[in-house]
């Protein structure tokens, strides 16, 4: 096994200004940690080399992940826009009914949590994958045998299956994913994995659209049957993918971590500085008989104030994520849009189609600015932005509400008689869309994994996921403000440093005020830092 070497604190200056008589010959300022800057000055990494060329084709199993969980998660709302899947169980598309279909999703999703932490920190990132892709595929063959009989209590078990699955492999997925990427590529690989969750939206909008046009039950079964896609993919490659070099360290197999490090972060060199870097963080920052290593032991959880603070952020952003009003247009987009007056299937299903299109285009792009902006600004910016369009929204929402002619949205046969506003709620809708996707989406699987620490990570994401009518839009108004303030107040940075090196955030009295603070850094010829001014450094006392 390499010996593991880090940069002492001793070996560098703490001083009040730079001193460019000592050997400093350049001086940066930046934001991150120093140890993370120094690397990347030493060892600047290229997308386009081969090796991260694969190591990305082999992160796509990860994504997968998301994609699936988006199919998932999109296909029922689609699937209850057909009228023959209605009439086949004599239930409409709104209403209890509708809501019980709905939710054995999160009841499975919710049974899986105190699974999560035992399969993905007892047996491998890799295995928790592999074991929610096997209960999406059981319930996908059970949802799918109901054309035979009609029976509602087995369709709500295959979905209660399919969601005890998504729930294990959505958290599998992304932290696989952000402790496998590279630590210069890691904010933008792991914003575009959750983008992957609109591609099977996307996917999951297509089949239902495509499917009105078969006859009979075909129609809703085919876009069932497609759920085998992805768990699929996963099945056929999760063990020929690398396992997370986190999860290796934490279990004694430290020279294969030294292994997985060199080759697909060193470029093959176990001396590079990325591999060192890493390697010291694990040093200092894994315990190798901690609670990640027995299944009941959820205090280290709570065992510190780092601990409770990382916690409550990984909850709290979660939880506002997804209280931004995105569910209410996204799970139940047929019934909204019975609001402004879109009554038929296919005028659902073109507007779904064409609300993930606009959303995966939006959100992937964003994932470009992870690393540009920072968190904290886009997630402010998608708080802050979507509580302003609920207020348009509202606007234009209620202003349709005086012009019924007739029908009800209730009944899902409203007319009205001014277009405009009808228009402009169907285009407000597609404006939240874009901001909360271009500032939010790729933040969603990022964000809480790395502000849990190693030890904390599965339980805490399994911790984490337990947190229609127009006048309904207010209370989106005033939430998706508040979270704003709370995130600009409590939500750290967490850019440019390793996994590891977040604990010194978390550690600072402000970890907000730390993790935003500018660096400036003295670097000798060979990019080394040898002096930090004493400023940024006394953010850390």
């Amino acid at each position: 096994m390499t010996s593991i070497e880090k940069i002492p604190d001793t070996d560098v200056e703490r001083v009040n200004s730079i001193d460019r008589a000592k050997n400093v010959v350049e001086v940066k300022v930046v934001k991150g940690s120093e140890a993370y800057n120094e690397a990347l000055l030493k060892e600047p990494v290229k997308w386009t080399e081969g090796r991260q060329l694969i190591l990305f084709a082999c992160l796509l199993v990860g994504f997968f992940c998301q994609t699936m969980n988006g199919f998932d998660s999109m296909l029922l709302g689609g699937i209850l826009a057909n009228k023959r899947f209605l009439k086949h169980f004599n239930g409409e598309n709104k209403g209890i009914w509708a809501g019980l279909i709905s939710s054995m999703f999160q009841i499975g999703g919710v049974s899986a949590l105190p699974f999560v932490g035992p399969a993905i920190d007892t047996f491998g990132r890799r295995v928790g994958m592999v074991i929610g892709s096997v209960a999406i595929v059981l319930g996908t063959v059970i949802m799918a045998l109901t054309s035979t009989n009609a029976s509602e209590g087995q369709f709500m078990g295959g979905r209660f299956f399919v969601g005890w699955g998504v729930s294990i492999a959505a958290a599998a997925g992304p932290i696989w994913v952000v402790e496998t990427a590279h630590p210069r590529f890691r904010g933008v690989i792991t914003g575009l994995c959750n983008c992957t969750w609109l591609v099977g939206a996307i996917l999951a909008s297509g089949a239902t659209r495509g499917g009105i046009e078969l006859e009979g039950n075909q129609s809703w079964i085919l876009p069932l049957w497609l759920q085998l896609f992805f768990p699929g993919l996963i099945l056929s490659f999760a063990f020929f993918i690398p396992e997370s070099p986190r999860w290796y360290y934490a279990h004694g197999k430290q020279e294969s971590a030294v292994k997985m490090l060199a080759k697909w972060h060193g470029n093959g060199n176990r001396d590079s500085a990325w591999v060192k870097l890493q390697l010291a963080e694990y040093e200092s920052s894994i315990e190798r008989d901690s609670y990640d290593k027995r299944w009941w032991d959820y205090r280290g959880l709570f065992n510190t104030r780092a601990s409770i603070y990382r916690l409550m952020v990984a909850c709290w952003f979660s939880a506002f994520s997804q209280w931004c009003g995105n569910g209410p247009l996204s799970y139940f987009m047929a019934a909204v849009l019975d609001t402004i007056g879109i009554n038929t299937e296919v005028g659902k299903t073109n507007v779904g189609l064409g609300y993930n299109c606009v959303q995966f285009a939006a959100a992937t792009v964003g994932s470009f600015f992870v690393e540009k902006f920072g968190r904290r600004k886009l997630m402010l910016a998608g708080f802050f932005g979507t509580s302003i369009i609920w207020i348009c929204m509202t606007g234009a929402a209620g202003s349709l509400n005086s012009h019924l002619v007739s029908g009800s949205a209730k009944d899902g046969d409203a007319v009205y008689d001014n277009d405009s506003a009808a228009n402009a709620v169907l285009g407000f809708i597609f404006i939240f869309g874009i901001v909360y996707s271009f500032n939010i989406t790729p933040l969603q699987s990022l964000y809480p994994v790395e502000n849990l620490s190693f030890e904390i990570r599965a339980k805490g994401m399994a911790f984490q996921s337990f947190f229609i009518a127009w006048k309904t839009y207010i209370i989106f108004i005033v939430w998706c403000a508040a979270q704003g303030v709370v995130a600009y107040f409590c939500f750290p940075e967490t850019r440019r440093r390793t996994l590891e090196e977040l604990n010194d955030i978390y550690n600072a009295p402000n970890p907000v005020k730390f993790s935003i603070a500018t660096h400036k850094l003295a670097l000798n010829e060979d990019k080394t830092v040898v002096a930090v001014d004493e400023d940024a450094a006394a953010m850390q006392m």
